[in-house]
C-alpha cells in the first residue's frame, strides 16, 4: 500500500517535466486516422521519426527493426488540437493579481510580446493536454492595441522552448459601436456617447497605423520606435491583424481598416459573422469564434445561433476555427473538442468540425506548413484516443505526442481523483 502511494507521489506534477527528444522511430498500426483534412484512414499507419511524420497509409509498412510498434487496433488517431485565442500561460489563479500578466499598461502596446511572459509551468497546461490540445495561440488583452501574440506548444521547460511561432499577429480591441444604457446611472446629467467615443478611438488607431506605415517607408530612421517597428508584418503581412470584436458594424469597420493598410485579417469572437459571412469571404477574412457554448449575441437570434455559426461560415467558404475568450478561457480550452463535436451536431459533418480545431486553425495562425493535421514532413503532433476526441462521453486520450515526444498525461485533477479513490477505497 505504501509503495502505491509513493507511486503516486512521484508522479506528482511538481515532479513532471518535459519529455526528451524522440530517440526511435514509432509506428502507430490498425488505426482509425483521422487527418485533419477531411480525410479518414481506416486500418491505417502513421511512422513519425525524429519528431516528424514520415509516412502515413492503408494497411502496414515496412519499418526499421528499432522501430517502437503501437497497436492501435479500434482506436482513434488525430492531429492535435489547437486553442486558437488563449491567455493560458498568462493566467494562473484569476482571483490573485500578483499571477496575472496579460495585460499592460497603456492604450497602444504593439510591443509587448506575450511569448516572453509566458509561464510553461503552470498547472493548467497538463488538463489542456489529457484532452487532445497540444498547441496554443498566447494572446494579449487591454487597451487598444494589445501587444503581439505567438504560438507555443505545450511540453516545455520554459518560454524559449515552448516558442512554436513567434510574433504572429497584432490585437487589436476594437471599440464598442453600440450606445447601452446605463441601469445603475442614478443621478441626471450629460450621458457618454459610446459611438463617438469609439469612432474617435478607431481615428486614433488608423492614425498610428498612418504614421507606422509612413515610418517603414523612411529609407533612414532619426529615432527608432518599438511600437511602429512592432507592427511592420503588418503591412507584409507575415503578421495577421486580429481584431477582437462581435457585432456586424465592428467587422465592417475592421475590414475597411485592413483594406486600407494592406493587413492579413482575422475577426475574433464574431458573434454575428454569420450575417455577413459573404463580405468576409469575399475579403478573405478569418473567423475564431468565441465561446460556441454561450446564449446568441441578441435577444432576436435564435437560441441555438452560436452552435450553428460555424456551419454558415463553413458553407460561405469562411476559413473559421472555435475558442474560449481569453478572459476566462485558459482553463475552459480543454472542452474545445466538445465544442467543435457540437457545432458537428448543428450542421457540420464531424470530419469538418475536427478541421476547424485543427487545420482550420493552423492555417489562421500561419502554422500549416508545419503542423494542424496528420500528413508527410509535418510534425508529428498526435493523440491517441479510445473513443470519439470530439464526443464528452467516448473520448478518452490514451496517449499523445509532440513533436515526436510522448508525453506524460498525468495532471493535478488525475492526482486528486486517485488520491481519493485511495481515500475511500474505490477501485
Amino acid at each position: 500500500m505504501m509503495l502505491g502511494m509513493g507511486s503516486l507521489l512521484a508522479f506528482a506534477q511538481e515532479n513532471m517535466h518535459p519529455s526528451p527528444a524522440q530517440a526511435n522511430a514509432v509506428i502507430i498500426r490498425n488505426a482509425i486516422i483521422h487527418q485533419g483534412n477531411g480525410n479518414v484512414i481506416n486500418n491505417g499507419y502513421l511512422l513519425f521519426e525524429k519528431g516528424k511524420i514520415v509516412a502515413i497509409g492503408v494497411g502496414d509498412y515496412d519499418v526499421p527493426a528499432a522501430a517502437v510498434a503501437i497497436d492501435a487496433k479500434g482506436k482513434h488517431v488525430y492531429p492535435g488540437i489547437i486553442a486558437a485565442s488563449t491567455n493560458l500561460g498568462l493566467v494562473e489563479v484569476s482571483t490573485v493579481r500578483a499571477s496575472l500578466d496579460y495585460n499592460e499598461l497603456g492604450d497602444f502596446n504593439p510591443n509587448i510580446q506575450t511569448i516572453v511572459a509566458y509561464n510553461t509551468d503552470s498547472k493548467v497546461i497538463n488538463t489542456l493536454r489529457s484532452n487532445g490540445i497540444l498547441l496554443a495561440h498566447i494572446v494579449p488583452s487591454g487597451g487598444t492595441i494589445s501587444g503581439t501574440s505567438s504560438v507555443v506548444q505545450l511540453d516545455a521547460w520554459n518560454w524559449e522552448d515552448a516558442a512554436y511561432k513567434t510574433g504572429n499577429g497584432i490585437h487589436y480591441n476594437m471599440p464598442l459601436l453600440v450606445n447601452r444604457p446605463n441601469r445603475f446611472r442614478r443621478r441626471p446629467g450629460p450621458t457618454v456617447d459610446m459611438v463617438k467615443l469609439g469612432l474617435d478611438k478607431i481615428e486614433g488607431t488608423r492614425a498610428f497605423f498612418r504614421s507606422a506605415k509612413a515610418y517603414h517607408r523612411e529609407a533612414k530612421h532619426t529615432a527608432t520606435s518599438l511600437k511602429m517597428e512592432a507592427v511592420k508584418g503588418l503591412f507584409d503581412q507575415s503578421q495577421t491583424l486580429f481584431v477582437h470584436c462581435d457585432l456586424v458594424k465592428e467587422m465592417m469597420v475592421a475590414i475597411d481598416l485592413a483594406n486600407e493598410f494592406g493587413c492579413k485579417l482575422a475577426i475574433v469572437g464574431g458573434s454575428d459573422s454569420w450575417i455577413i459571412a459573404d463580405i468576409l469571404k469575399a475579403n478573405n477574412v478569418s473567423v475564431v469564434l468565441a465561446a460556441p457554448h454561450s446564449l446568441p449575441a441578441t435577444e432576436d437570434d435564435d437560441v441555438d445561433q452560436p452552435y450553428k455559426t460555424g456551419a454558415a461560415l463553413q458553407k460561405a467558404g469562411v476559413l473559421f476555427t472555435i475558442c474560449q475568450d481569453e478572459g476566462s478561457g485558459y482553463w475552459q480550452q480543454r472542452n474545445l473538442p466538445f465544442q467543435a463535436g457540437t457545432m458537428a451536431a448543428y450542421g457540420l459533418s464531424k470530419e469538418e468540425a475536427l478541421t476547424s480545431i485543427t487545420l482550420n486553425a493552423a492555417k489562421i495562425l500561419g502554422i500549416d506548413n508545419i503542423a494542424g493535421s496528420l500528413e508527410q514532413g509535418k510534425d508529428a503532433n498526435i493523440v491517441i484516443s479510445e473513443g470519439d476526441l470530439l464526443d464528452m462521453k467516448s473520448s478518452k486520450v490514451t496517449q499523445a505526442f509532440i513533436q515526436g515526444r510522448e508525453l506524460n498525461l498525468d495532471n493535478k485533477q488525475t492526482q486528486l481523483f486517485e488520491r481519493y479513490k485511495y481515500k475511500y477505497s474505490i477501485k
